[in-house]
């Protein structure tokens, strides 16, 4: 027998009902951390499936419609209903416990995650921790992640983001390095040095280098170099320290290396950029206890301990 409600569709429900009550796209997709244009067209499928108009549009407001005031009633009951039964499943669960599947990229995994663990395993001793360590894209569904921890804006409607924190960045190099090659004083003097270029497997080129300029405006500065490190992030991390030339990366990443002399940051006038990171999960499935303990334990840490 067909489903009557897929997966896809009972997002683009929840996404309906949240700008019903919120009377905004934009207010609705910043719940889900999502864009306006993703919560458009969740709706604009179930007016297509539905044959009616949910909601009257103009270029600055929208209006549930009566066929959606309706739809949308029922759907808050059906919601409910919903959460009723997995609640009576999962939310008697009061101590959080279970397999808990992670996926983060290494840079953060390694420098920012780890040294944070122990102090969560201590706190829940009947949750299981899977980490998967890597930057490579992962599927929620195929693989069975709970969530994961990315860089960067995420634009796929299907998944909830909640920000974690900007991670700030810096150019770092070891003092051997830079007693053979010189310290660079400006962005025209990367020219002559030897950068470290990370290729994203999310676009398949090298990341742009990011600084601030003199008067403080945002420059995305596109490095030129023959060394390339493909899909792994310590793999520059080590390039550098070994003292194969300059990289770009997170100040909390290098932090270690710079309080023990094996790394020097340079371009301080031009640093101050940063890139966000987000824990991701798919919107349409309910928290269980174990990943609800998990976000608020990061959420709550973070903003203790921010990334510098």
């Amino acid at each position: 027998m067909m489903a009557v409600v897929d997966s896809i569709q009972l997002g683009s429900i929840e996404q309906f009902c949240k700008a019903a009550e919120l009377g905004s796209f934009t207010a609705a997709a910043e719940f889900f951390g999502v864009t306006p244009a993703a919560v458009s067209r969740s709706v604009s499928r179930l007016e297509q499936r539905l044959g009616v108009r949910l909601f009257s549009r103009t270029t600055r407001s929208v209006k549930v419609t009566n066929e959606g005031a309706l739809f949308w009633k029922e759907c808050q009951l059906a919601l409910g209903q919903i959460a009723e039964a997995e609640r009576a499943i999962t939310g008697g669960q009061t101590v959080p416990s279970g397999l808990l599947r992670i996926s983060v990229g290494a840079a953060y995994g390694t420098h920012r995650l780890l040294p944070l663990m122990p102090k969560f395993t201590e706190a829940y001793p009947q949750i299981e921790i899977e980490l998967s360590i890597s930057d490579r894209i992962i599927d929620f569904v195929d693989e069975g992640f709970d969530l994961a921890i990315r860089v960067g804006i995420q634009r796929d409607s299907r998944l909830v983001a909640y920000k974690l924190e900007d991670a700030f960045l810096g150019v770092f190099g070891t003092p051997e390095y830079l007693m053979k090659k010189g310290t660079p004083l400006s962005l025209h003097d990367l020219e002559v040095h030897d950068c470290i270029q990370y290729v994203s497997p999310n676009t398949g080129r090298p990341m742009l280098w990011l600084f601030k300029g003199e008067k403080g405006e945002e420059i995305d500065h596109p490095v030129q170099s023959r060394m390339r490190v493909l899909n792994d992030a310590l793999g520059c991390v080590a390039w550098v320290n070994a003292g194969g030339g300059l990289y770009q990366t997170y100040n909390f990443a290098a932090a270690g290396a710079v309080k023990r002399g094996d790394l020097v940051e340079v371009l301080h006038d031009h640093a101050g950029r940063s890139r966000p990171f987000s824990i991701l999960y798919p919107q349409n499935r309910h928290l269980s206890a174990k990943v609800r303990a998990f976000i608020d334990f990061l959420r709550s840490t973070l903003s203790i301990h921010p990334a510098q």
